[in-house]
């Protein structure tokens, strides 16, 4: 089976600021991977939706905002942005100590994505992290 990588398709929900949202959102952009064709970058598309919205909720969550996930694809890559309402809060990874709990969600997407960013809004900020496709099977 070949995969031809040439349309654009892109999808959106926003999310109320709790905990379950993290779930949920990791699960629809898995399943926009599978349903646009590209099965094989389902897992890491699962895991960098979650890591992503867990920083969105922790770094840039405001009561009553809702936190917005973007996927998309187009051409080779797929590309996984989440917008908060805060953006006093710069993403930046940090050192950890092996007793410390929290803190290596951006190390996981730096290890995961093929390249990551962020951009400022004019409320809030999006973080957006990015997957190479694989050629054909």
């Amino acid at each position: 089976m070949t995969t031809e990588h040439t349309l654009t398709r892109y999808g959106v929900r926003n999310y109320p600021p709790r905990q379950d949202s993290v779930p949920a959102a990791r699960r629809w952009a898995a399943w926009l991977a599978v349903a646009w064709g590209e099965p094989r970058v389902a897992s890491d598309v699962a895991l960098l939706t979650s890591e992503l919205v867990t920083n969105a909720l922790l770094h840039g969550a405001v009561r009553d905002r809702y936190i917005r996930v973007e996927v998309q694809l187009d051409g080779a890559v797929l590309r996984i942005a989440v917008t908060d309402p805060k953006g006093e809060r710069w993403p930046e990874p940090r050192a950890v100590s092996d007793e410390e709990q929290y803190g290596r969600g951006l190390a996981v997407v730096e290890a995961v994505a093929q390249r990551w960013g962020a951009s400022q809004r004019v409320v809030g900020k999006t973080v957006w992290a990015e997957c190479a496709l694989p050629g054909p099977v």
